[in-house]
């Protein structure tokens, strides 16, 4: 029988408003997706347990992740990111496919969480990946793999409206924070 261990993790969503932070927690959490556009004011806490099993070593991780929505304003970050990042053991950062700005800034807001809590693992959702056919894409693979190397990230197109790899993407985190936790 496998040994059984606990692991608490606080994860934070960063990026620009209107990325889709927001409805990917909805997306995995609830596994609901709704169109209305609501800004997030401050922060948003929700909570998920998730399973990871590792039979080479003989052991279940039962992970309680508490999933910080962050607001996306550029103010926000450097008003109150001490207090939002503080504890943090990985990131998940959004972007939207149809706006390559909202690439290029994830640069700063992973810093930002790295200058309070040092570095922890980071996924990259690239979200609205449902709109991928209706617009012209800013930017190649190639471009994503050169912005992700620099923080060592996966990344995995994501759609909240559509669930497409929403789950992946978070237990691809909550695994990486397992492995660097040392509980294995």
């Amino acid at each position: 029988m496998p040994e059984n261990r606990h692991v608490k993790s606080k994860v934070c969503l960063v990026g620009e408003a209107a990325v889709g932070k927001t409805s990917l927690v909805r997306r995995y959490v609830l596994d609901e997706f709704d169109d209305k556009y609501i800004t997030t004011l401050g922060a948003k806490v929700s909570k998920k347990v998730m399973e990871y099993d590792y039979p080479e070593k003989d052991t279940h991780v039962d992970m309680d992740m508490t999933i910080w929505d962050i607001m996306g304003e550029k103010g926000f970050r450097d008003l109150l990111s001490d207090a939002y990042f503080q504890g943090a053991k990985g990131v998940i950062a959004v972007c939207d496919i149809t706006r390559i700005s909202t690439v290029k800034e994830l640069d700063d807001w992973i810093k930002s969480v790295f200058e309070v809590v040092g570095e922890v693992p980071v996924v990259y959702a690239v979200n609205k990946n449902d709109l991928r056919d209706e617009v012209m894409l800013m930017f190649t693979e190639k471009d994503l793999k050169q912005w992700t190397r620099a923080f060592d990230a996966q990344y995995f197109y994501t759609s909240a409206k559509t669930g497409e790899n929403v789950e992946k993407a978070f237990k691809a985190l909550g695994a990486a924070i397992v492995a660097k936790s040392g509980v294995l």
